[in-house]
């Protein structure tokens, strides 16, 4: 299993769809996955420290999970079929067992952040569907840049104060 952090959770400008950018914590890999409004809601709202009056569905969660002795050991998205992610919660219970529960990535991923635990790619979905990020546009940028600056070198610059 691989590692992961969530990065960021972006809105597509064209659509109200919402991605969750799950990276590698060992590499510049990462995982996107389209989730829905009211998850990436739940995931940001946990992220960056907003309070709420009530708790939310996914606080709920996992408030019942503790109140039955249970705890959150991870989360991993394990499968991908027809373009749809697969999650587990694996939680250890009381006496100690593990319990595996079947789970949509988005769900799983906003109860990892509220318990702080780890949160894993299988290996095999990372190698097919991770991406790496294109290089770096700023070189390209610099050159295409070069006529520009040397336009702003032959502009006298103190003539501007003096008027």
């Amino acid at each position: 299993m691989v590692e992961v952090k969530v990065d960021a959770v972006r809105v597509n400008l064209m659509g109200s769809h919402r991605v969750v950018i799950l990276k590698d914590v060992e590499s510049e890999r990462f995982l996107p996955i389209w989730i829905g409004q009211p998850e990436a809601e739940a995931i940001t709202i946990h992220l960056t420290n907003t309070r709420v009056a009530r708790p939310l569905t996914h606080d709920l969660i996992v408030n019942a999970i503790r109140e039955l002795g249970a705890t959150v050991r991870y989360v991993v998205v394990n499968d991908l079929r027809e373009e749809t992610f697969y999650a587990r919660i694996v939680l250890r219970t009381r006496d100690g067992k593990d319990l595996s529960i079947d789970s949509r990535p988005s769900d799983a991923i906003a109860i990892a952040v509220r318990v702080g635990c780890s949160i894993y790619v299988d290996d095999d979905i990372m190698a097919q569907h991770g991406q790496e990020p294109e290089e770096e546009a700023g070189q390209e940028s610099e050159e295409d840049l070069g006529a520009f600056k040397d336009f702003l070198g032959t502009l006298d610059l103190d003539d501007l104060d003096k008027k």
